[in-house]
């Protein structure tokens, strides 16, 4: 054997050679520190971005545009000056509707077109407000009328026509068992999409619809039957919350039919971040700023807290156009899934990735 023979030979072709740095990169992109990496600064931007859009519109709430009754003959008796007392105090945002008579007053309250009505009082201004239209509006106007009557030696009766139910002192519970149904809702399809991949589409849609009605069931049951938080019309209720975790659900399926594994990111843009800060049930619409006051009543969680706040305090004036909306955001959802069914990555007639690439 010479001398040559035993040594090793050198290695020829690009798995003989060390990895140059396009390799590595190449390598890299496929590793799974890729997504692991992104997610940190996505879950980084999430964080402040959310503590950033309820404090916003949470922390100092500013009368924007406040609807109000004002009844004829309110102004006399030094009403007119409580009147242009109150609107210099509220910066300008009371929008006055002019009504002959306080039954149509009020018939407006329970329309919730009004959050207030001056009327004439025994003595000098009654103040009717709504705590059931919106605890942070009715709060507001009642401190801000105290003050005004005390300014402007006007004397004001200041009640509250439509108060919220006691177990519910701050009016926060709607708002909370809506947030429940909208966050549940799309992690409910999450989990689909991991636990139940290989559901065809219509069994995902209907598995979707199945955990929403029994998970609006047992929101409401907990809340009504069990808490005795609230006393709710409890069907409607039921449906409402089921309504929003369907739709909720649906978006996210959208999203990940479209975006694939990073369709949380959408979806929690979508209902968390915008929705559910404007949706009025923290802080009432009036309050907002105007943008996100319109654009609040357009997405599910502000659909839902309307509804679900008319059907609780102001029941026989129900709209339809918050159902509509939790309506329309269902059927968008469910027809992009359904068109574009063939890139949702679940499913039983879809081939495994590692599969495909073995063959």
């Amino acid at each position: 054997m010479s001398a040559g023979e035993g040594a090793e030979q050198p290695a020829h072709g690009a798995h003989g050679r060390p990895p140059t740095r396009a390799d590595r990169w190449a390598s890299y992109k496929q590793s799974p520190y890729v997504p692991a990496v992104v997610l940190l600064f996505i879950l980084a931007a999430a964080a402040g971005l959310f503590a950033g859009s309820y404090t916003y519109t949470m922390a100092d709430p500013t009368p924007r545009s406040i609807p109000a009754a004002v009844v004829d003959g309110a102004e006399a008796r030094g009403g007119k000056k409580f009147v242009v007392g109150m609107d210099e105090a509220l910066d300008a945002s009371l929008h006055l509707h002019r009504y002959a008579t306080r039954a149509g007053a009020r018939q407006a309250m329970e329309e919730q077109k009004v959050f207030v009505t001056l009327r004439p009082g025994e003595r000098g201004v009654a103040m009717d407000i709504a705590g059931a239209g919106g605890a942070t509006v009715a709060q507001l106007l009642a401190e801000t009328g105290a003050k005004v009557a005390k300014a402007t030696g006007v004397p004001v009766t200041i009640t509250d026509v439509k108060p919220l139910q006691e177990g519910d002192p701050r009016g926060l519970a709607l708002f909370y068992i809506s947030l429940a149904a909208v966050i549940i809702g799309f992690v409910g399809a999450i989990q689909l999409s991991v636990h139940a991949r290989a559901l065809d589409p219509l069994e995902r849609i209907l598995f979707t619809v199945a955990y929403a009605l029994l998970g609006g069931f047992a929101i409401a049951a907990v809340v009504d039957w069990w808490l005795g938080a609230l006393d709710l019309p409890f069907v409607e209720s039921w449906l409402i919350l089921a309504l929003t975790m369907f739709a909720s659900g649906m978006v996210f399926t959208m999203f990940n039919t479209i975006m694939g594994r990073w369709a949380m990111l959408p979806t929690w843009g979508l209902m968390v971040l915008l929705g559910n800060p404007s949706s009025g049930g923290a802080v009432s619409w009036p309050l907002l700023p105007s943008v996100l006051g319109h654009i609040g009543r357009w997405l599910p969680p502000g659909a839902s807290v309307n509804a679900q706040h008319t059907a609780v305090y102001y029941q026989g004036h129900q709209y339809a156009f918050p159902f509509l909306v939790l309506a329309a955001w269902s059927l968008l959802s469910c027809t992009v899934f359904w068109v574009w069914r063939h890139r949702h990555p679940g499913g039983r007639g879809r081939v495994p990735e590692h599969a495909a690439a073995a063959a």
